[in-house]
């Protein structure tokens, strides 16, 4: 809401034309900010009032100039109320520029939110992932399906988009799409980044997520305990491929890395570490963060299986990885031949190396983030969370640790 809105007219007596008129302006003042607006009339000096903000005398001539005035500014003040009723903050050039018919150029949010996929397209593999575009493409996808169903529009301008937009673009993704909560709280978190483009940018003066409130929930993350990869080892596939792609997630399963970390490996990544070991060293392509692995026996004997593979002599890959979807079809295969009762997909290693292979053997939580490469500790805590087997050692040795201290006690007491 504005402050203070005030208006004056006056002439610039500087001006003078060849008829020894001097024109009439229009002082607009907004919070202090001034403007001015030429009215494209003109008058006699000396017949000019300034208190009373017209010219003076009965003739014909100035009563139709006083009347103009009166109209022009009638129409300031309508434009003034028009930006207020939009909802609009209000300045001296946004009201100045209605006035002339320019109007400030107006930004809209799917040319916005297109041009952003569009740039991220060519980056994928750069810096974004396939998957990351996807998600966005979806994103703008529910976002054209929600203007049509709650407004019957095909855009809407950046700066109509309020907090009431986003509940009820929420509300649309949980019932119209049958959206899980952390499903729409993805969508809409990738929406905030076009809003952040937009204010960054100047489009929009107020933040719409500035009250708005939303948040994953916990998810069981799924992982293979020991039993399980032990049969994974074990059995002897008749089928090739069904034995790479066990080879290759169970190389995961060791070293934490994700399926396009995996799949990137050269043989560069390989370097003698601190402690005159393998390890692998790489970054990873979703967070750009490093990750530093010391490399298991089991993972290395994985890559010795695969050295003269003509994929990876070709290819200059440390592993013959196929397409993520062709290796989970595969996983699934795999799973049903085993007799492993879960939905084995590729990431389940990623949680496998974090549960069973790190923290379950007693590797520090800040060492598996750091592996992991993690950006937050908190991420890593996730798995911590589910690590039930692990709490219940722990609490076993605390529970002897009380019996051996009340033996000596008693002990000790027999022995006084």
């Amino acid at each position: 809401m504005n402050k203070t809105f005030n208006l004056l007219f006056y002439v610039k007596k500087t001006k003078v034309n060849s008829a020894g008129e001097v024109p009439i302006y229009l002082r607009i003042t907004i919070d202090g900010k001034i403007s001015e607006i030429s009215t494209k009339r003109t008058s006699k000096p000396l017949k000019w009032n300034s208190a009373m903000q017209k010219v003076s005398g009965t003739s014909e001539e100035n009563r139709l100039l006083n009347f103009y005035l009166k109209t022009f500014e009638q129409k300031v003040y309508e434009t003034y109320h028009e930006l207020m009723r939009d909802k609009e903050i209000v300045t001296c050039e946004a009201l100045k520029n209605k006035l002339l018919g320019r109007g400030e150029l107006n930004r809209t949010l799917i040319p916005v939110f297109q041009d952003h996929n569009d740039r991220m397209e060519k980056l994928v593999g750069k810096e974004f992932a396939q998957g990351t575009l996807v998600r966005y493409k979806t994103t703008i996808k529910h976002t054209k399906e929600f203007l049509k169903w709650k407004y019957n529009i095909s855009d809407i301008d950046m700066k109509k988009i309020d907090y009431g937009f986003l509940n009820d673009f929420e509300f649309f993704l949980r019932t119209e799409k049958s959206c899980n909560n952390n499903s729409a709280v993805k969508y809409i978190k990738n929406f905030g980044k076009i809003i952040r483009i937009c204010l960054a940018n100047g489009w929009m003066e107020r933040d719409p997520f500035l009250n708005y409130h939303s948040k994953f929930d916990e998810v069981t993350r799924e992982f293979l305990n020991e039993d399980e990869i032990e049969m994974l080892f074990a059995k002897d596939f008749k089928n090739e491929r069904l034995s790479l792609v066990r080879d290759i997630f169970l190389f995961s399963c060791f070293t934490g890395l994700a399926y396009i970390d995996t799949q990137q490996l050269t043989e560069h990544n390989i370097t003698i570490g601190l402690d005159n070991n393998k390890w692998i060293f790489t970054k990873r392509q979703k967070t750009k963060t490093t990750s530093n692995i010391p490399l298991l026996f089991q993972a290395e004997k994985i890559i010795e299986k695969y050295k003269m593979n003509p994929i990876c002599i070709n290819k200059g890959r440390l592993l013959p990885v196929l397409s993520n979807q062709k290796m989970n079809a595969y996983l699934k295969e795999i799973a049903d031949i085993c007799g492993v009762n879960k939905e084995l997909t590729y990431h389940i290693a990623r949680h496998t190396f974090a549960t069973t292979i790190t923290l379950s053997n007693g590797v520090s939580i800040e060492s598996v983030s750091k592996m992991l490469g993690h950006k937050s500790i908190k991420t890593t805590q996730h798995y911590a969370k589910i690590l039930d087997k692990k709490v219940s050692e722990d609490m076993m040795l605390l529970k002897q640790k009380f019996v051996d201290r009340k033996n000596a006690t008693a002990n000790s007491q027999v022995i006084g």
